[in-house]
């Protein structure tokens, strides 16, 4: 059984990123986000990974619970990153799909994936679909809930030079958000 929430949606983007359609939905006991993202590879990132520079990408999720005397309490955080590098040897894009950064996965589960085009593999980064938040069950049917989508170029993974010299440029400003309210008790 699918149930879709968030009527009211909120969506910011930063230099040319967007997010065209975002959902966070219900299935059996499982709260779900999808989202696709639509932007074009500023050409300092591109020309870095033709160069065999990795890009770091981050997607974010999370959900918090409303409240009115303080500030939002948050109940769950998932992180997904991608790693995307070209092979010049074979001229295919590798992308590595983790819950953590780098090698400091979490849960130690790991998508690899090979692409013969720079096309196909921003294809698969953009796309977030059925990504699991948090547990339904976890969840009170009277709160209301806010779901926090971010998506972002991850500097602070690249080498030092990089880091130091993408500082204050716009070219290297990727970065997305959306925000949904969710209420379990209208689903039912």
């Amino acid at each position: 059984m699918a149930v879709l929430f968030g009527v009211t949606g909120l969506a910011q983007a930063q230099n040319a990123t967007e997010i065209s359609q975002y959902q966070v939905e219900r299935v059996d006991d499982e709260v779900l986000v999808s989202a696709q993202l639509v932007f074009d590879l500023p050409t300092a990132v591109e020309e870095a990974l033709l160069k065999g520079i990795p890009m770091f990408f981050v997607t974010e999720a999370e959900l918090l619970r409303e409240r009115w005397y303080w500030y939002d309490k948050k109940l769950s955080t998932v992180e997904r990153h991608m790693r995307l590098a070209y092979q010049p040897l074979t001229r295919r894009w590798r992308l590595n799909v983790t819950a953590g950064p780098g090698r400091d996965s979490n849960q130690g589960l790991a998508l690899n994936q090979s692409f013969d085009s720079l096309a196909e593999a921003l294809s698969a980064v953009k796309r977030v679909s059925r990504w699991k938040v948090a547990d339904a069950s976890d969840l009170d049917g009277s709160q209301k809930y806010k779901v926090d989508f971010r998506f972002r170029l991850d500097l602070s993974q690249l080498p030092r030079p990089f880091q130091i010299g993408a500082l204050g440029q716009s070219d290297w400003d990727l970065a997305a958000t959306a925000s949904t309210v969710v209420s379990l008790a209208s689903s039912k």
